[in-house]
């Protein structure tokens, strides 16, 4: 009586059946079905153990396999989770490196290992389908060296808990992702803006260039788009660098460092400016000392910065410019004399010193503003 396998489950019982009849002997039996004893024996075990039901068919897979992640390591990545709750299997493997440098490799589990034991445990939620913006046409040029470019930013103001107004101002180094300042700000103005950066020149030397947005008070609808930050930081040797309007994808980086800074620090705020500048504080040392980074291997940012070779001067260096321009003092109303002209230039550049380069006897051209 061969078995048959699309009625494997009415023969097995069919077989429990004529042996409870106790008409068989138990090996002529089996014989008769084809099978050995020991999986005769099996089977009328499971039937009577789960009835009809126990005659399926079971899963063949290994009820341990010996790669399997112990119960140890599962409970270590959950708490791992449970303090970051933001972090992802490429953060948490990356952790686990560090804290197991004297174990074997293959005992870290795989990404994917990692990321289907939070799915299960229900720790990770689905991301939805977002459109893409396009890249720009024209990228600006990456900073290709620790302070090559800084990105700067007021991440956009909210409420404590107290009602009181919050506005963070946050810096990076923009080749290693090392966040400088990330400080809230009474207004997010130049006097304000510059008292933070100047703490950052102080702390870790100048810059070649800053990235920002158009906004106040990085930019400007005037003449070149300048700003007395602007200004200010041209003086300093520093070169303005704006991203096209509209486009805040040409300061992603800056921009996901936001998106992670807001899900920490202010979801929800929290009670009080103090209390707020608290947290802030607390995720600048986590974000630079802690926290993975996929861009840079899975490394940390402090591992990559390192501070600038060029001083903030004790001193604002005067503007010098290429022998032959003429030089002229712009007023408090943002105007110069031009023979016995008065010529607008920009309100930033009130008290400062231009450059006119000379083309022909009547005509000049205003020279970019250098130090």
């Amino acid at each position: 009586m061969p078995w048959e396998v699309n009625d494997a489950v009415k023969q097995r019982w069919e077989f429990v059946k004529e042996w409870e009849s106790e008409d068989w002997g138990f090996a002529e039996l089996c014989r008769e079905y084809g099978i050995t004893r020991a999986t005769g024996y099996k089977w009328v075990e499971r039937y009577q153990m789960g009835g009809l039901g126990g005659l399926g068919d079971a899963s063949r897979a290994p009820h341990r396999h010996p790669n399997q992640t112990s119960p140890a390591t599962e409970k270590e990545i959950v708490e791992v989770r449970a303090k970051h709750p933001r972090w992802g299997a490429r953060k948490i493997q990356a952790i686990l490196q560090r804290q197991w440098a004297d174990r074997a490799e293959c005992q870290i589990p795989a990404t994917s290992t990692i990321g289907a034991m939070l799915k299960q445990y229900g720790l990770t939620v689905g991301r939805s389908q977002r459109q893409r913006a396009e890249p720009s046409a024209q990228p600006l040029a990456e900073g290709s060296a620790a302070n090559a470019l800084w990105c700067v930013d007021c991440k956009g103001w909210f409420r404590t808990g107290d009602g009181k107004r919050c506005d963070p101002l946050t810096i990076t180094d923009g080749y290693s992702r090392y966040l400088l300042r990330c400080q809230g700000v009474e207004a997010a103005d130049t006097v304000h803006t510059q008292v933070v950066m100047e703490g950052a020149f102080l702390e870790y030397g100048l810059p070649e260039r800053i990235r920002s947005d158009n906004g106040a008070p990085f930019g400007s609808n005037g003449r070149g788009g300048l700003t007395r930050l602007a200004v200010w930081w041209m003086r300093l040797g520093i070169q303005p660098e704006r991203i096209q309007p509209g486009r805040p994808q040409q300061n992603g980086r800056h921009e996901r460092m936001h998106l992670t800074l807001q899900q920490e620090t202010a979801e929800p705020p929290a009670v009080s400016l103090r209390g707020q500048q608290q947290r802030f504080n607390t995720f600048l040392k986590e974000y630079n000392n802690e926290r993975p980074h996929e861009a840079l291997k899975m490394s940390t940012p402090s591992e990559y910065y390192q501070r600038s070779a060029r001083e903030y001067p004790k001193r604002l260096p005067e503007a010098t410019y290429p022998v032959g321009w003429e030089v002229r003092q712009v007023g408090k109303s943002g105007q110069f004399k031009l023979w016995t002209t008065e010529v607008f230039v920009s309100h930033a550049l009130a008290g400062q010193q231009i450059g006119l380069h000379p083309l022909t006897e009547k005509r000049s051209s205003i020279g970019r503003f250098i130090s």
